[in-house]
């Protein structure tokens, strides 16, 4: 199941995808959840499923606009130098274990909208990532057992500030606005092997990463295992899984998103996540 979200007559909507556009699932529930993260909190996710069954669209994608795919996360957290490649081209040591920190909620952008170029730098990078969204309150999940706490997974695009980045990860990767996630959620049981898909980032059409996430150095399961050691993990909670090489930095010249760039983050089974570059 693909679930959206999105604005439609003012009011925040969960959808579901389908052949022609969006399933209002919160038309057919009685708004009874008011997000995404709600209803997966309150493990309404096969509700939904059973609202969507056999239904035809109700809008199309023209009548609405996209959120992120979870508007209101607990907690977005992220890993960082999580593909070998990537460590190479970045000329850092493989890590022992996860690097992790965090993002605030202004950086997310939906699909379709604008990322924002700061005006404080030009370094602004791409970083095309697999997100994976937690499905319930968990702690000291081992890593056997890691995938059962996911509720689905989504695509991410870390825009990183790297002259900032140099002196703060925080500060770096915290700009507002720079952190697509979505174009929507794809369920757990879809998806049931996270380290069996395809990661294509494209800028102005070109491909600049491509690889498969069976390269990750630290899986999705000992990710959630490593973080949920560290943290209560919330019904919503967004962790991006890190991205492969090719980045912006490690091209000689570097290359950098402008204003006027497209850029495209793809995951096989997943879709599209596109966005425009804009100047703040």
């Amino acid at each position: 199941m693909r679930l959206v979200s999105f604005r439609h007559a003012d009011a925040a909507k969960i959808g579901a995808i389908v052949d022609g556009g969006i399933v209002d699932l919160s038309g057919r529930t009685s708004s009874r959840w008011p997000s995404l993260r709600d209803a997966i909190a309150a493990k309404a996710l096969p509700a939904l499923a059973a609202a969507a069954k056999g239904a035809k669209a109700d809008l199309s994608f023209d009548e609405v606009e996209l959120s992120p795919a979870i508007p209101n996360p607990d907690k977005i957290l992220c890993i960082g130098l999580n593909y070998a490649s990537h460590v190479g081209e970045v000329g850092r040591a493989l890590p022992t274990v996860p690097s992790v920190f965090s993002r605030l909620h202004n950086t997310l952008v939906p699909h379709g909208g604008s990322i924002v170029r700061p005006r404080a730098s030009i370094d602004f990078d791409f970083e095309g990532e697999l997100a994976v969204v937690i499905g319930e309150r968990c702690r000291h999940v081992p890593r056997a057992s890691a995938l059962s706490v996911v509720a689905g997974y989504t695509c991410f695009l870390d825009g990183s500030v790297r002259d900032f980045q140099k002196h703060s990860v925080t500060a770096g990767k915290n700009f507002p606005a720079t952190g697509p996630l979505g174009p929507w959620l794809v369920t757990s049981d879809v998806i049931t092997d996270p380290q069996r898909l395809e990661l294509t980032t494209r800028l102005n059409g070109s491909v600049v990463q491509h690889d498969t996430t069976d390269h990750m150095i630290f899986d999705v399961a000992t990710i959630i295992e490593y973080l949920s050691t560290v943290t209560w993990l919330e019904p919503g909670d967004i962790i991006a899984t890190g991205t492969p090489d090719g980045v912006g930095l490690g091209r000689k010249p570097p290359l950098w998103m402008k204003a006027g760039d497209k850029v495209e983050v793809e995951i096989s089974g997943i879709g599209v996540l596109g966005v425009n570059v804009v100047d703040e």
